[in-house]
């Protein structure tokens, strides 16, 4: 198999955990493994979706912060661009030819407000959410310095309680100050309801996104008898997309755990009850097993350094007779009740969280049909600020 390029010279235990060609038990651990067959449905099985429901898909780049990904998913899955949530997160993404970007946040900093301008200028794609008149002056300032113009979302607070104004006299404020500014225009209603995401029962689910985009329909209404036309509504996640698509007001989603999954998602309710089942796992951290000197316990290499457990522990995947129980800062421990597990045995875990565990990583070990296909840079790791 032609190994990629860029890994040429890259040492496998040193600088990469893997090669292309390599079967799972060569792969050096702890790592970030896809399913690539997995990702590639997921993909599919999304963009299909919007594309029936009539509406865009930016999935969220802060994600899985990787350009291969977002790559695949516009030629795949359709999507028209991605979303960041940092300045220098899309500035990543812009240098690998990503450049159609929402940055879906707030940005203060007087710095990065200059370093978001000057991606406008340099040709980029990039629009910006907006909760504080001060923000449109300050964004004005730096896109006339820049001499560029730069799109800006008014975010409004749907029930997630955290960013957005909260009140419709100050979208309407902040609407009308983003179309009189002459460097600026104005983009539409950024609407995301973060919390609704992970609702585990469909109804109270169902329930808060009915409230959710009632609040984003109001939004929309208060624009338009002001005058002013809304040519997007954002938002959406992969807990709640299909209120969001199904609502004829939301023109895009936002989705982005939908590609890889974790154990939070898998937890939430379809309308029968039963676990959602619209997504495949496809993102694993690949661990060793490095000690069995004490009967019915195992420990893997796979400790707090390699995963966020903010939403718990990771799950063995396809074992019931093992149990991840605890985590320290380089070691995992696990249940071994029958004495199955031995030294250097491999096994895939289910982060609990995807998000922040992609991004304690620099790579994802790519396979396909049991061996490595090709490693992909976490291209935007660390890109906080």
């Amino acid at each position: 198999m032609k190994i990629d390029k860029f890994l040429d010279g890259l040492t496998v235990g040193y600088d990469i955990p893997a090669l292309p060609g390599m079967r799972q038990e060569e792969i050096v651990t702890p790592c970030l493994v896809i399913d690539l067959d997995r990702l590639e449905t997921n993909l599919r099985t999304m963009g299909d979706f919007a594309r029936r429901s009539g509406v865009k898909l930016r999935p969220h780049g802060k994600m899985h912060k990787s350009a291969d990904i977002a790559r695949l998913q516009m030629e795949i899955g359709g999507a028209t661009g991605i979303c960041c949530q940092k300045v220098s997160e899309a500035e990543a993404f812009v240098r690998a030819g990503i450049t159609d970007i929402l940055i879906s946040n707030e940005i203060r900093n007087p710095l990065m407000i200059d370093r978001l301008a000057r991606l406008c200028a340099e040709g980029a794609k990039i629009s910006v959410c907006v909760d504080d008149p001060d923000a449109v002056t300050q964004l004005q300032e730096a896109a006339v310095r820049h001499e560029t113009t730069i799109t800006c979302l008014v975010e409004f607070e749907t029930g997630g309680r955290r960013c957005g104004v909260s009140t419709l006299t100050e979208l309407l404020e902040i609407a009308r100050a983003i179309v009189a500014a002459d460097r600026l225009d104005f983009g539409g209603v950024q609407a995301y309801h973060g919390m609704m995401q992970h609702i585990v029962s469909y109804e109270d689910r169902r329930s808060a996104a009915i409230k959710s985009i009632q609040h984003a329909n109001a939004a929309v209404e208060m624009l338009r008898v002001n005058g002013i036309r809304c040519p997007r509504v954002t938002g959406g996640g992969t807990g709640s997309y299909a209120f969001e698509a199904g609502s004829r007001l939301y023109t895009e989603l936002q989705c982005g755990s939908y590609a890889f999954m974790d154990v939070d998602y898998a937890r939430i309710e379809d309308e029968s009850g039963r676990r959602c089942q619209d997504f495949d796992q496809a993102l694993f951290l690949l661990t060793s097993v490095m000690s069995t000197s004490s009967a019915g316990r195992a420990v893997c290499d796979a400790g707090l350094k390699v995963q966020s457990v903010d939403s718990g522990l990771p799950l063995v995947h396809d074992r019931d007779d093992v149990a991840y129980v605890s985590a320290s800062d380089e070691h995992g421990t696990l249940t071994d009740p029958y004495g199955h597990l031995a030294v250097g045995d491999r096994l895939r875990l289910v982060p609990g969280h995807c998000d922040p565990t992609c991004n304690l990583h620099d790579w994802y070990v790519v396979m396909r049909h049991g061996r490595v296909e090709t490693i992909w840079p976490v291209t935007a790791r660390g890109k906080a600020f």
